[in-house]
């Protein structure tokens, strides 16, 4: 039996010698440690491309991949960890829900953007964020590095409006 696993990046190649005299080749994907090294990189590669180019977000993408029946470089499924990490390093950009489009204040479906939280309520964006964080705010992305999607109710508006105005320090001088 030879056994060579420099023929191919990430692939095994095996030549049995049998008593009878026969020899059979066989090619092997082998685990890798980096997609440096993966047989498959390139076609995973093009394949995020094109279901990133449809506006896929990290999950549908792994799906489809695993639906596929391809495979990380460590023989396993995909999920959307290893998609996001893999857009990072091929310099892919993350599909945007508006494209590439600025965030509207409210999105179609009545959630308001970080701005558009900010500018209701009279605080910063950094504001919003912390108190989505503390959760004082609730809402959600569909994906990491994607716009927020904020509920904000008129019930919950002029009593956090009002908060701010008692916490906000008097601009006026002293005389």
């Amino acid at each position: 039996m030879i056994v060579d696993q420099r023929r191919a990046k990430g692939m095994v190649w095996i030549r049995i010698l049998w008593q009878t005299g026969a020899a059979t080749e066989h090619w092997l994907t082998r685990r890798t440690q980096s997609y440096a090294d993966a047989a498959h990189a390139e076609q995973i590669e093009k394949r995020v491309r094109e279901l990133n180019a449809q506006g896929r977000m990290d999950a549908q993408i792994a799906a489809v991949l695993n639906d596929e029946v391809l495979r990380n470089s460590r023989g396993g499924a995909f999920d959307n960890g290893t998609i996001h990490l893999l857009r990072k390093r091929w310099d892919i950009p993350i599909a945007k829900i508006n494209g590439v489009e600025r965030n509207p204040p409210r999105w179609p479906d009545g959630s308001y953007s970080i701005q558009g939280a900010a500018d209701t309520l009279g605080v910063t964006a950094q504001t919003v964020l912390k108190w989505l964080n503390k959760g004082r705010l609730h809402g959600r992305q569909l994906a990491k590095g994607q716009p927020w999607q904020i509920d904000l109710v008129d019930e919950e508006i002029g009593p956090l409006k009002a908060q701010v105005r008692r916490t906000t320090p008097s601009r006026r001088t002293a005389s």
